[in-house]
């Protein structure tokens, strides 16, 4: 791969970053945290990484690889601690050693497969929004949990500002002088300015849809990322998921790709955020933390374990609900 090709997948992919969060970065983590609760209409930070990922944003590179929306990424501080992530990443390099991949969910990767591709694409215009709504839960104090469903509304150019809209749906009542104010129980707005880091809908159509060719891509975009190549693949893989269920061609390449990842197994049953049961797939790189869950008979994505995908689609506005 020549260097304006390794460029070009450095915009699109996402970094996982390094997984053990130090004392210094945990401090200016929380520094973020701060100002952006408690100045609710200041230009959206860098999104926080999830579970796995907690010193993405503490770490900053001249340069940041472009990353899909994260869900609930700007909100709190994630439902682990850095010795619990350093204990997950440990497990995960001895599992590694010795990934063994089950037939049976590489059958079930490439049936999910059969199905995403013969789904029908949406036409989507330039000037539509990309809406998606999940479901999680996030960690604000020791005994503060907050059930959170969000809803986004990114512009398909990313040229516009678009959405968040954060339901809290269970968490305490808005305290005075709370800094968590803003993600009390109830449901607030914030306003997504255009941010060149993050990924648009109209670079996810440029990804290739031969899933050798992906996986070369995705291993190439996110070298010497991760514990090993694979698992920051695998949460390359999983962050584009839900986008993609809006391009098939790219959606079945996806599951594809992720079935030459060994280390695949099954998880009969499986259920996500919300308690939906399905079948489940989860990896032996990402130390069996994180289930994929699909409907059962439609074989449709649910979500994970974590979060729940509850809905995606397009819209013409930001704000607007998607024709059911």
């Amino acid at each position: 791969m020549n260097p304006e090709e390794h460029e070009e997948l450095a915009r699109l992919l996402p970094s996982p970053g390094e997984p053990v969060l130090t004392n210094d970065r945990h401090d200016l983590l929380k520094d973020h945290l701060m100002r952006e609760l408690t100045e609710p209409t200041a230009p959206e930070l860098p999104e926080l990484p999830e579970f796995s990922e907690l010193s993405y944003v503490a770490t900053t590179p001249a340069r940041r690889a472009r990353t899909p929306r994260r869900r609930f990424a700007a909100i709190a501080v994630p439902l682990a601690t850095a010795a619990a992530i350093a204990a997950a990443v440990l497990a995960g390099a001895v599992g590694s050693e010795k990934a063994t991949t089950d037939a049976d969910a590489v059958d079930l990767l490439n049936r999910i497969a059969e199905v995403a591709a013969a789904k029908e694409s949406v036409p989507v215009r330039d000037d539509q929004y990309v809406y998606v709504r999940t479901q999680g839960a996030m960690k604000f104090a020791e005994k503060d949990i907050r059930v959170l469903r969000e809803a986004s509304w990114t512009a398909v150019d990313g040229e516009r500002e678009g959405l968040r809209r954060v339901t809290v749906l269970e968490g305490p009542p808005s305290r005075p002088r709370d800094p968590f104010s803003s993600y009390s129980k109830g449901t607030h707005d914030t306003r997504l300015s255009p941010d060149p880091n993050v990924t648009t809908f109209r670079e996810l159509q440029a990804l290739p849809t031969d899933p050798d060719a992906l996986l070369k891509k995705i291993y190439a975009g996110t070298k010497g990322e991760g514990q090993t190549r694979e698992s920051a693949a695998l949460e390359t893989i999983g962050d584009l998921l839900p986008d993609a269920t809006l391009l098939p061609e790219l959606d079945a390449a996806l599951y594809r790709a992720a079935a030459k990842i060994p280390g695949v197994s099954v998880v009969d049953d499986a259920k996500d955020y919300t308690g939906r049961s399905g079948v489940g797939l989860t990896f032996e790189e990402r130390d069996g933390h994180t289930v994929w869950v699909f409907d059962r008979n439609s074989l449709d994505f649910l979500g994970s374990t974590d979060e729940a995908l509850l809905d995606v689609g397009v819209v013409d506005g930001a704000g607007e609900m998607p024709a059911q």
